[in-house]
């Protein structure tokens, strides 16, 4: 029999905390490369193809790791496979400070903090929130949310900073000591389900269905999910949306913001200023998000996101100088309310129509939103090698974003659930369910 204690605050929100400093940590290690381009083009010179490859296969892994971190937590717990992901990504971050040849920079950044801070990405979230909280879903989605984009952002001017002071190697092992200080953390406050502790999740009332827990292998939990997903129109449409606000957000802007700005003649520090700020913004945006989900039709959200999205990235090729102006700290605040404000209405459709398989079926759409940012992050670069700026990214990106627009409002209504138990009583008693 579990043993009921008594709390002042719900730990859900102590969990929920935790949850939200690694995020914030997962992110701001796997985004450091978009400041470490151009020094790494000068010592190596490496062209900002290749070293965007690299950065290709950090987003693309990212992203396809999600649905298998999520069947992992189910599997081995939260608290272990997080920590583990944490140590991943410090082992790869120092290990970057030996590379001397592309290949190196593929495995490390690549590989090994793609793999690491994957198992952190935004099924995490889902996980921790479907787990823990009933009432406030979209709140938390919100900010744990927030927390992801903020930690991409605004650690970037430390990151130039140290980078532009005393080397990249600096900044990398910087992002070492941060993750193992995580990774303690995360191990020492982080519980599995609010059963543990002899609670219910926040806000249950009792009438919510058990928990399921999926048994068997992790990875073919994974891929059945995937399977049953995909024989939905819904399913097709969310992940086309995000792979296209993944485009647009991480794989074009984050990786490929401070490079841009630098060829217009801004220094690397204020265009990473200029992030970190549009990192700001996202909290706010993205925690009115999740509380507009638990209020409006998450599709008509979405829509309005990337077809406001589409139109900033339409202006921004004309806003590059060396001194950001008006227009262009407009841009930066609009863009940060926008950054992920996507994140939470998405949940909350897969919630409504994949139900108990959310978390993981939301993991195979946050890899589409990898797969669109590592096509994007690795395109712009060959744009910007063959053409010698970024306009035509920014332009086809736009046009994406409009697309996505589309997508969303496509995807169609499913009728509420009915509660397991009064579904049985409709079964033993099907006259009286008639009348």
């Amino acid at each position: 029999m579990s043993r009921v204690v008594s709390f002042r605050v719900h730990p859900a929100w102590w969990i929920a905390g935790v949850a939200f400093v690694a995020l914030v940590g997962a992110a701001a290690f796997r985004s450091a490369p978009g400041v470490l381009i151009d020094p790494l083009h000068r010592e190596f010179g490496w062209p900002h193809g290749l070293i965007s490859a690299a950065v290709s296969v950090n987003l693309l892994l990212f992203g396809l790791t999600a649905p298998f971190a999520a069947a992992l937590m189910e599997r081995f717990g939260v608290r272990r496979v997080t920590t583990s992901a944490l140590l991943l990504v410090g082992v790869g971050s120092g290990l970057t400070v030996f590379m001397t040849a592309p290949w190196q920079l593929v495995l490390c950044w690549g590989v090994l903090i793609g793999l690491g801070t994957g198992s952190m990405a935004l099924a995490f979230v889902s996980t921790v929130v479907d787990r823990w909280f009933v009432a406030r879903r979209g709140l938390v989605s919100g900010v744990l949310t927030a927390g992801s984009a903020t930690g991409q952002l605004t650690f970037l001017p430390l990151e130039a900073v140290l980078a532009e002071r005393w080397g990249w190697r600096t900044a990398s092992l910087s992002i070492t000591a941060g993750a193992l200080l995580v990774a303690v953390l995360v191990w020492l406050v982080m519980r599995e389900r609010p059963r543990d502790l002899g609670l219910a999740a926040y806000g249950a009332t009792g009438d919510e269905p058990p928990p399921v827990r999926e048994s068997g292998n992790p990875a073919r939990n994974a891929v059945g999910a995937l399977v049953e997903a995909a024989r939905t129109r819904a399913f097709w449409l969310l992940a086309g949306g995000f792979a296209i606000c993944g485009a647009s957000t991480n794989g074009l802007v984050n990786t490929h913001f401070v490079p841009a700005a630098h060829d217009h003649g801004m220094p690397g520090t204020t265009a990473a200023g200029l992030l970190a700020l549009i990192g700001v913004f996202d909290v706010a945006g993205t925690i009115a998000s999740g509380y507009l989900t638990d209020k409006v039709n998450p599709r008509v959200l979405l829509a309005a996101y990337y077809t406001l999205r589409g139109a900033s990235l339409f202006v921004l090729p004309h806003l590059f100088a060396p001194q950001p102006g008006v227009e262009m700290v407009l841009f930066v605040v609009f863009y940060g309310l926008d950054w992920v404000a996507t994140v939470p209405p998405t949940m909350a459709l897969c919630r409504e129509h994949f139900g108990a398989k959310a978390s993981v079926v939301f993991g195979w759409v946050f890899a589409s939103h990898q797969v669109g940012a590592a096509f994007i992050a690795g395109g712009a670069g060959l744009v910007r090698d063959h053409f010698g700026d970024y306009a035509l990214a920014w332009y086809g990106s736009g046009l994406l974003c409009l697309l996505a627009t589309a997508f969303s409002v496509s995807i169609r209504r499913v009728a509420p659930r009915r509660p397991a138990a009064e579904q049985d009583a409709d079964s033993a008693c099907p006259d009286q369910a008639r009348t």
